[in-house]
């Protein structure tokens, strides 16, 4: 038997980058109910007292984005001035400017709005056919957040961090190796509470129990103490979370971010057909596990390159699966966005636990309604 380990992380919505992408998301997403047209690519950094916001934005509406920004940090929980980042309290700064008209010029006409490479993702290892360590640290943190939102304890504050290693036996996930739960709390609670607490309120609610035994390591807080965080603790910038955004690292990623980018923007918009594409092989059944590489030039509709690597399990060639793909689906910008309807306000949402693998968020990226289609051509393949 083959044994291996792999490790995937996830961060809470008040850890400083994603704090940041929520910032981004919320800009591009005020824009959108206004004008569907907006051209956005918005930066932004935060830190002790201060969250300041840059980028290219081109549009018809006019957006308060300093109250979006306050209105951001006090949907996530900074609302005290003693976390040395609040709502009411931090300063804020803007920079911003129109897209540049070089990048317009190809945009216009439908190209892609950049050069770069995208990937997709789907296995069968869970029910949202996503990897299994990226969905149980997503959950692992969504829970810590809920905890503090819901006041079932009265010291947990925005921050917060998870990690969780799955061994594996002949690629087929057997067990937990390991869990890692970081807490942001206030000072002077004891380490022995917040472990009892975190191990009862968040890891028994959220890791079947199938999943660990006797050797599992466990660890809640490890250096002992987490009473500083958020930007007070560590700067926090868009989109310096995209492997956590994406599956984990259990693939390749083209180093673009997500958050802040309208979909004339391939890194976002490709990404997700890319995950649409080989979500919906992966439920059709011609793959066991289904990764999708898109590439594009800038100003240039269709893709330069498409890749489909079944790692072993495609029940027909990869050559085949591409024949289906280039059939079946649209991977022109103009043909993603209205394929996913991505003009729309729905970002906001995907900027904290994964982008990929919530199917009660309403994600059309995340439907599996191309599975007849995939099989009738299956057929003649």
């Amino acid at each position: 038997m083959r044994r291996h380990l792999f490790t995937s992380e996830s961060v809470t919505e008040g850890h400083p980058d994603k704090i940041a992408d929520q910032i981004s998301d919320a800009v591009l997403d005020a824009i959108y109910e206004k004008d569907p047209n907006g051209r956005v690519a918005c930066e932004a950094l935060v830190t002790t007292g201060l969250a300041f916001v840059a980028g290219e934005i081109t549009t018809s509406c006019y957006i308060e984005i300093p109250q979006i920004v306050r209105e951001t940090i006090h949907r996530v929980g900074y609302v005290e001035p003693e976390h040395g980042f609040a709502w009411k309290t931090c300063g804020v700064a803007t920079a911003i400017q129109a897209q540049s008209p070089d990048i317009a010029l190809g945009v216009d006409k439908g190209g892609a709005g950049d050069q770069g490479m995208m990937f997709g993702y789907a296995t069968r290892e869970t029910p949202e056919l996503m990897p299994l360590p990226i969905m149980l640290a997503h959950r692992l943190a969504r829970r810590l957040a809920e905890v503090r939102k819901q006041r079932l304890v009265d010291y947990l504050r925005p921050d917060g961090k998870t990690q969780v290693t799955v061994e594996y036996h002949d690629g087929h996930a057997a067990r937990l190796e390991a869990l890692v739960v970081s807490a942001h709390h206030k000072a002077g609670v004891s380490m022995a509470r917040i472990r009892g607490d975190i191990k009862r309120l968040v890891i028994e609610p959220v890791v079947p129990k199938l999943w660990l035994d006797r050797k599992t390591k466990i660890f809640v807080n490890p250096t002992g103490r987490f009473e500083v965080g958020g930007p007070m603790g560590d700067t926090g910038l868009t989109g310096r979370k995209i492997v956590m955004d994406t599956y984990g690292g259990v693939i390749g990623h083209g180093g673009g971010a997500f958050s802040g980018k309208d979909p004339t923007k391939v890194d976002r918009s490709a990404a997700y057909m890319a995950r649409y594409v080989a979500k919906n092989l992966v439920a059709a059944g011609v793959a066991d596990r289904c990764e999708i590489e898109l590439a594009y030039a800038i100003g240039v509709a269709e893709p330069v390159s498409i890749m489909v690597n079944t790692h072993g399990t495609g029940k027909l060639s990869e050559a085949s699966l591409l024949k289906i793909i280039r059939e079946l689906f649209d991977l022109t910008p103009g043909g993603i966005i209205r394929t996913l309807k991505l003009r729309r306000p729905i970002y906001f949402k995907t900027a904290a636990y994964g982008h990929f693998g919530r199917e009660n968020e309403g994600f059309p990226w995340e439907e599996v309604d191309r599975v007849k289609d995939i099989q009738r051509s299956a057929r003649h393949h």
